[in-house]
């Protein structure tokens, strides 16, 4: 046994520094141009078009028939992949690795990428594909028929398949084998078979019982979970101004720059931030792809209202419930043990209980539906469904118990090794493309202006004369 923990070890330092030369050097930066860039270039959809975000999650009318997805259920499986450790386990790792001025940098990330969210989730409803009475489509779509690089689409896949199947859910099922053991003594081998039978009823029934699930859980337990962070910011509001104060302070005054942990606090911030909302990584993009819309920036900008709503609303929620508790000074906890002893000094001893079946919600939603991400690509792979039977497997049995009893720091160095690789991928294909995001907004702002309520998306108009890409579409 001690070997295979001494095995386990060399693989998580290798990692580890794999991880820090990537984000170090390339991907934070790279996420923050990005964000930066297509931010300007809509003239800031995100804020400009919030109110109409917020309709359109409302609009149901594209659903024609009952295997489509509506807008909002595609809302609901991108919010289910993102909503889960990185809420609550993810955002405490961050304020305990690079401290309280690691969750300003997690804002902006969500408030510039949540630009770059539209960007990729407008490109994959324009090169969505037609399936079984539905749609699939994504990142390796757009690479495939938009850039016309077979081989970029084909790597892009297997890396998805390989973060979402594999090593996010490694992450997910470590997280609440611990939660769930320290609040109820359920040991981790236990815990983890039961989320094999359970994960594997869901993913082998298939994208459309996924969206139905996750359409039924998000709404719960987000609902929930802010319910219960109001209730202790209240009980808390004469320090609510003094947890901004320590943010801002902590993310831009002396501490990180005299004790050189800027960097730390700011790849630490911007990791946990992409890990939560996923905007830029690609994966939203093929949740977006499957939605019925009459215009691409439909789903493009319900896609970036969910990032917004995920980081802005429920990881900040995380955040102050540890700051406001004082719990983040203790350096012996991280991850969830820090979220659950937070709300055990704030609410009592059903803290630890209510974040263990919160958490148990927020990442078993996000197991299945990372598999829906599997699936699609797998799909766009090869028709073989054996390929699939094994993807069905190793997402919901294989790695759902090797994360159950792997330790916390390798399972997060997978995510953070597979996530770094995926999104370097997906920029590189969005910053080739983006005009075509940007001439869709113009001409869906443009029908808007004429008074048509619901702007349509006709292919003879889209410049560029590929019209026969665009199969979904008339």
């Amino acid at each position: 046994m001690s070997d295979v923990f001494s095995f386990t070890g060399c693989i998580n330092d290798v990692v580890s520094h794999v991880n820090d030369w990537l984000w170090t050097y390339i991907l934070v930066g790279l996420l923050l141009a990005c964000a930066l860039l297509f931010t300007i270039k809509t003239r800031g959809v995100q804020f400009r078009l919030f109110g109409e975000m917020i309709r359109l999650l409302g609009d149901s009318t594209q659903k024609e028939h009952k295997q489509h997805v509506s807008s909002f259920e595609a809302f609901a499986v991108s919010i289910a992949s993102r909503v889960g450790t990185g809420n609550l386990a993810g955002v405490a790792t961050a304020i305990a690795v690079g401290g309280p001025g690691a969750v300003f940098w997690m804002w902006v990330v969500a408030l510039l990428g949540s630009a770059t969210a539209f960007v990729e989730s407008t490109l994959a409803q324009l090169y969505k594909r037609p399936a079984s009475g539905s749609f699939v489509g994504g990142p390796a779509y757009y690479m495939q028929y938009g850039l016309r690089k077979p081989w970029m689409a084909k790597t892009f896949a297997v890396l998805i398949t390989a973060t979402f199947c594999m090593a996010y859910v490694s992450v997910q099922s470590n997280t609440i084998c611990g939660a769930m053991d320290k609040a109820f003594g359920i040991p981790s081998v236990w815990m983890g078979g039961g989320l094999v039978l359970l994960s594997s009823l869901c993913v082998f029934g298939g994208i459309q019982r996924i969206a139905k699930v996750s359409s039924l859980l998000v709404p719960v337990m987000a609902v929930l979970y802010i319910l219960l962070a109001v209730y202790v910011i209240f009980t808390h509001i004469t320090l609510v101004p003094k947890v901004f104060g320590l943010i801002v302070s902590d993310a831009f005054g002396l501490r990180p720059f005299s004790g050189g942990t800027f960097g730390v606090m700011l790849m630490t911030g911007v990791k946990r931030g992409l890990f939560s909302n996923e905007a830029g990584e690609g994966s939203a993009a093929c949740a977006a792809s499957i939605a019925n819309v009459s215009h691409p920036v439909k789903q493009g900008l319900v896609q970036a209202l969910s990032v917004l709503t995920d980081t802005l609303l429920i990881c900040s929620c995380t955040a102050f419930i540890i700051l406001l508790s004082g719990a983040y000074t203790d350096s012996s906890l991280n991850g969830i043990q820090l979220t659950q002893t937070a709300l055990q000094s704030e609410v009592g001893a059903s803290g630890p209980s209510f974040v263990a079946i919160a958490i148990f919600l927020f990442a078993f939603s996000s197991i299945i539906g990372n598999y829906t991400y599997g699936e699609m690509n797998v799909k766009f792979l090869t028709q073989n469904k054996r390929w699939l039977l094994f993807v069905r497997l190793m997402n919901g049995a294989v790695m759902v118990f090797f994360g159950a009893m792997a330790s916390l720091d390798l399972v997060w160095s997978l995510g953070d090794l597979f996530m770094g690789f995926v999104t370097l991928c997906n920029l590189a294909a969005i910053l080739l493309l983006h005009p075509q995001a940007l001439w869709l907004l113009r001409d869906y702002q443009r029908q808007k202006k004429q008074g048509v309520k619901s702007p349509k998306f006709l292919k003879s108009k889209m410049p560029g004369g590929r019209h026969e890409e665009f199969t979904a579409w008339e």
